[in-house]
């Protein structure tokens, strides 16, 4: 690709919509998530091959300069700088690189958009038109001003005369051109928007290629950084991004998304809903809400950039977990509560509600239940935020902060397993299915083809002895004392409120069945690792609070809890393998590496019992 095509970044402007924090920081370096838009840019080309790159430079050009110098190349790819005496805005730019562009077809691409489109398919397209030049261009009725006519090629721009055939369409900042089109472009400043009309009126076509249901959004404005910031975020199923370099996040409250994007300092007891902190930045103790914090500013914005649209009665999506219920936040008199949506078919929907109801009556720490309209399958319930004590971990905490955390977690999962087991039968709507050996093989066979076959792509010539100890598991799990179970007790399922205390969500999956499952699930969780320490005053916790019931046994329960390891470990994998490949939620790729080291560490335990099994996880 290197050979045929030359890339050109434009990164000289002066970000003047971004202000005050272009003052302080060029818009190309403006971080998403630890990495400069620049530095994003620069990966997307290098990844279809393209290595030599040349950069144009102006505003804050020895902020720009000193970042490529310490950089680590991607590749091997050569970056050149061309610096500029004055602004000579996107037709100048390149009219001032000529002497490196006019050797081969070059990619021109603005440092400030944020895209998930396939370069590679607009390249093949442009050598295979042989125009001038081909756009991207996108359906995006707020930045619709150039005129496609039927053919997908070039007419205009929106403010000039067009045929009732032609079409206004979007640029989004992404174009290739043959060498040839330089010779359209005027000495000094211009716009690249005169070579198009110029090469166009000289008889010569500029083609367009539409991409569609593509995320597309450029950086100009501070909403609009924040909202590619959030979408970025979305992607990798997070809320919460904080740099490793962050210091001092001792009782810092926070709510919402929080985004810190470099080396900060945080003062105790600040708190922060929806805020983006950016680089250097020393934030001194405060409140702090829907806000760009920098070093020497501070940019108010709408709540709008973080979570969509907030207003009265309109429902703004939240939630990015596995499950594929829906759940919104809706504003009624100046409250926020949560509504859920359930398909009529969902055989969860009742057994949440009534389960609800048990919680509720006997002061178990769930979501308070609002209203049911049972026609509809539709619940409100209370605003719990948007801090799970997965996202609540993101921030740097101290061992005695994590235990102490956990421990309210398993406060409330105490109250599942004793007060709400033995009052269960009084509320005679809960239809609770039974944990036994049929869901258990279940999961292990869900494991095997979701996880083994689809993931890991290992075929099991003979499954006969690996699927007998399989049996043997399964029959010696459902062997065990049954009681209420939550079943997927894990920290995306448990909520850290603003006043630090925890409830429980997700729990309309609950079950009869082994009430180890929900510790293993707890305390050996791919979602965060517990330190060995702090895990072990954890279960002698547990212990403790059930030491005193007369049917409990500890010998028996730490038995069973190492069988529930072994399965609960193979289903999430099986999870992750089916959410990342047939629901397409790839950011569920991330948490594997974890979920086989806790999955190899019980099989080697278990070796002796599980020979097979721990065989196969030597080969994944």
């Amino acid at each position: 690709m290197d050979e045929k095509i030359t890339c050109f970044i434009l990164a000289a402007g002066y970000g003047e919509r971004l202000r005050p924090i272009t003052d302080y920081i060029p818009k190309p370096l403006l971080p998403i998530l630890g990495f400069p838009s620049l530095e994003r840019v620069i990966q997307k080309v290098v990844n279809i091959g393209i290595k030599r790159i040349g950069i144009n430079v102006y505003h804050k050009r020895e902020l720009l300069t000193g970042w490529l110098k310490k950089r680590t190349p991607l590749n091997s790819e050569k970056i050149v700088l061309f610096y500029e005496d004055r602004l000579l805005g996107t037709g100048g730019g390149l009219k001032n690189a000529e002497h490196f562009l006019d050797k081969t077809h070059f990619l021109v691409y603005n440092s400030d958009i944020i895209t998930d489109i396939d370069l590679s398919k607009l390249v093949d397209f442009h050598f295979d038109s042989k125009n001038i030049a081909t756009l991207a261009i996108q359906d995006c009725p707020e930045h619709n001003k150039l005129i496609v006519n039927g053919e997908g090629f070039l007419e205009g721009i929106s403010y000039q005369n067009f045929h009732s055939f032609s079409k206004l369409l979007a640029f989004i900042g992404i174009a290739i051109y043959s060498p040839d089109f330089l010779a359209f472009l005027p000495e000094g400043p211009s716009n690249v928007v005169e070579g198009w009309i110029e090469a166009i009126s000289q008889g010569k076509k500029i083609g367009c290629f539409l991409y569609n249901n593509h995320y597309w959004s450029d950086i100009g404005t501070p909403s609009r950084y924040v909202s590619a910031i959030i979408h970025e975020l979305k992607a990798e199923g997070e809320t919460v991004y904080i740099h490793p370099k962050t210091q001092n996040t001792k009782n810092i409250l926070f709510d919402g998304y929080l985004i810190v994007e470099g080396e900060c300092f945080i003062e105790e007891g600040s708190t922060l809903k929806n805020c983006v902190i950016l680089s250097n930045t020393y934030v001194q103790r405060g409140n702090y809400e829907n806000c760009i914090l920098g070093d020497r500013f501070k940019v108010q914005l709408d709540e709008s950039a973080f979570v969509g649209i907030p207003e009265k009665d309109v429902p703004v999506r939240i939630g990015y977990g596995g499950s594929d219920r829906k759940y919104f936040r809706i504003k009624k008199e100046d409250k926020t509560y949560i509504l859920l949506e359930s398909e009529r078919t969902d055989p969860n929907f009742l057994r949440q509600i009534e389960l609800t109801k048990l919680f509720n009556h006997l002061n178990i720490p769930v979501p308070k239940l609002i209203s049911v309209d049972y026609d509809s399958c539709n619940a409100v319930f209370e605003d719990l935020g948007d801090v799970s004590l997965y996202s609540w971990l993101k921030l740097p905490r101290r061992p005695e902060e994590i235990e102490s955390i956990y421990k309210k977690a398993i406060d409330c999962l105490y109250l599942i397993h004793s007060k709400a087991a033995t009052s269960i039968e009084k509320f005679p709507n809960i239809k609770l299915e039974k944990f036994d050996y049929n869901h258990l093989r279940w999961e292990s066979e869900y494991f095997v083809k979701r996880f083994i076959i689809d993931i890991r792509g290992i075929e099991l010539k003979d499954q006969s002895a690996l699927f007998e100890e399989l049996n043997t598991l399964a029959y010696a799990v459902d062997s065990f004392k049954k009681g209420l179970m939550h079943r997927d007790f894990q920290s995306q399922n448990i909520m850290v409120t603003y006043d630090q205390e925890v409830k429980v969500i997700d729990y309309q999956s609950s079950k009869i069945g082994p009430q180890a499952y929900d510790m293993a699930s707890l305390l050996w969780d791919p979602y965060y690792r517990i330190d060995d320490k702090i895990r072990e005053k954890l279960l002698e916790y547990y212990l403790e609070k059930r030491i005193n019931e007369i049917d409990f046994s500890e010998k028996e329960f730490l038995q069973l809890l190492q069988l529930c390891r072994l399965q609960r470990h193979m289903q999430v994998l099986g999870a992750y393998g089916f959410l990342s490949k047939v629901k397409g939620k790839k950011y569920f790729l991330k948490y594997i590496p974890e979920g086989i080291r806790l999955l190899k560490d019980i099989a080697f335990t278990k070796r002796d019992e599980y020979p097979e099994l721990y065989r196969l996880t030597l080969l994944i």
